[in-house]
Order: C-alpha cells, then structure tokens, then sequence
C-alpha cells in the first residue's frame, strides 16, 4: 500500500529555504506613470499646506495645543506600557537593522543588489530631506514649548516634520516597494500604513510631538516613496558597477583575467569583380562564381512516411544470376532444357 507524505505549511517554506539561490527572470521595477507622478505633486502640495498652515499659526497649531493640553498620556495611563515598546517601529536604528536583515537574505537568494540598495537610498533621501526641514525650521516640541499659543518655530528645536512617522513610513513602505507580486504588494501596502500610522498616533500620546509633526512626517516619508522610480536607474548602475569591483577583485585574487565579452571580429566581404570588355558571359558567370561567398549547406526535411506496401517495386534486391530463373504467373512450371555442350 503506497503512502503519501502530507506536506505542512512549514515543510513546503523549509522546502523552499534549501533550493539553490537563483535570480529572477523578470524583476518588476516600478515606473514612474501619470498616476504616480499625480500622487507626488498631490502629496507635495498637501505637505506644503500643512507647512504653512503652521507657519502662519492657524487653526492647526491651535488644535496642537489643544491635543497637547488633554495629555492622553494621563488619560489612558494602562496602555503607556505598550506604547513604549511600540514606538520602537520608528526608531532608525532597529527597523533599518530589522530590515536590512530581511533585505540581504532576499538579495542573496535572487543574485542581486537591488533590495539593498534602494533600502540605501531611501534613507539617504529621508536624512536628507527631513534632516534638512527639520534644521531649517527649528520648531520646539510640546515638553519644550515657551508661549502658549505660538507655533514654537526657529527656536533651535527639530521635531518638525515627526522622524519617528517618516522613518516608518520608508523602513516597512519598502517592504511593500519591492514586493515580487501584487497581491503581496496591497498587503503590505495596508501593512505599513497601519503601523506607521500607529507610530505617529504612538509619538502624539507620549506628548513628544505635536499633531502636525506626524501629518507632515506622514508626507515626508510618502514623498520618499513616490520619488523612488526616479532612483531606479541611479540604482541599476551602481549595481553593475558593484559586480564590476566584485569580478574584478576576484580575478585578481585567483590570478586569472575577468570575463568580459568577446571583441566582435570584422568579417571581410568579398567585392563583386566586373567582368572586363570582351568576354563571353560563360566567362562573367564563372567569375561571379568564383567571387560569392560559399553558402551553408541546405538540409531538407523528410518526406512523408510511406508504407511498405504503397512503395513501387524497383527491382529485387538479389544480385543477378544466370540459373536464376524469374517466377510469376506466366512463368513455366518446368524450367526449358539446358543446352548440352560437348567437351
């Protein structure tokens, strides 16, 4: 009786664990479309109403004292524990650790560099901007702030835009970048949405930053996602330029030259001679010959398949003979008398 072993969840994700790595043959990198390019100009517009809706002291920076003056901390008390360890999602150290751990495994198993990497430019570009908007407008956060009512802006402070909300939207939105399919692409799209938003939320109840830090932190880190497209080709060259160094660094090492692809060899062709006043055209034809290229060899395919007895009959196969005699219908049963020579 032959049995079936009945493969778990757990067997198949081992299973898949112990094949050989192998790179993909099709890797899907975003493109920059209208609907993309749409949804950057919207998001840039909306970070830049929410900047100056601050700057100017509206009705946003009264809601931010109004929030910061109900204390959730103090009035949901039994949940601060959980927000301590939550927050932690948003903090640049562990998440890019976490996933620059995931990312390497991923580009080990597919031979390439491309995970990494646009994991580096992203946080490139989210110090870059938010470090610099920060710096530039200087704004104090709630545990710091002098006059009541004021934005708090150009005070030495750099709470403004949240690092902690813009941190987690680009560390787990570029999980959802780089996903393989789309279906896990909207899974995690809702992921990381979810988590950076609670980060934020997170930052508002321990009193840390205002309101309006995480609206323009939830921006920030947006602008960053939509803006990758426009890295991909900054990204594929230094990924070949990584493998490069690599090839040529162990070629190098073991003593021998890298590959690289073959110089292409000219191929002469041969002039077509004219045939001077005077000759035949037998004699043009034949110099014609003389001057074309030989051509490949030509190989037919074979003809349908007969059956043996739709072949026409070309003779016997038996080598002639002289006391051979042929038998058929109208042939004699008796063989005619041979003639008798004397000797």
């Amino acid at each position: 009786m032959r049995t079936e072993q009945n493969l778990t969840r757990l067997d198949r994700v081992f299973a898949r664990l112990d094949r050989e790595p192998e790179r993909p043959a099709h890797i899907d990198v975003p493109q920059m479309s209208r609907h993309r390019v749409a949804l950057f100009s919207a998001t840039l517009a909306f970070y830049l109403a929410i900047v100056w809706l601050v700057v100017t002291t509206s009705w946003l920076v009264r809601l931010d004292w109004q929030v910061m003056f109900f204390r959730p901390y103090q009035q949901w008390s039994e949940i601060h524990w959980f927000v301590d360890y939550y927050v932690v999602l948003g903090q640049r150290g562990p998440t890019a650790v976490m996933i620059c751990a995931w990312l390497g495994w991923r580009s080990w198993r597919q031979h390439t560099l491309r995970p990494l990497l646009t994991l580096g430019a992203s946080l490139l570009l989210l110090n870059i901007t938010v470090g610099a908007a920060k710096i530039g407008m200087g704004r104090l956060g709630p545990h710091y702030a002098t006059t009541i009512g004021s934005n708090e802006m150009g005070l030495g402070g750099d709470i403004f835009p949240s690092g902690h909300t813009a941190n987690a939207v680009v560390t787990w939105g570029i999980l959802a970048y780089l996903a393989s399919t789309p279906r896990a692409r909207r899974w995690l799209s809702a992921l990381s949405a979810v988590t950076s938003l609670g980060v934020g939320l997170a930052t508002v109840y321990l009193g840390t930053h205002w309101l309006s830090d995480v609206v323009l932190g939830w921006a920030a880190g947006l602008l960053i996602l939509l803006a990758l497209p426009w890295c991909e080709p900054l990204i594929a060259r230094a990924e070949t330029w990584i493998f490069t160094l690599r090839d040529r660094w162990r070629a190098r090492r073991t003593g021998t030259a890298p590959a690289s692809a073959p110089t292409p060899v000219p191929v002469a062709v041969p002039l077509k001679q004219r045939a001077p006043a005077g000759r035949t055209d037998e004699t043009t034809a034949a110099c014609e010959a003389a001057t074309r290229p030989p051509r490949a060899p030509v190989y037919l395919a074979p003809g349908p398949h007969t059956g043996r007895a739709d072949r026409a009959p070309v003779g016997s196969r038996r080598p002639p003979h002289a006391d051979r005699l042929p038998h058929g219908p109208n042939t004699p049963s008796t063989p005619a008398a041979r003639p008798l020579t004397g000797g």
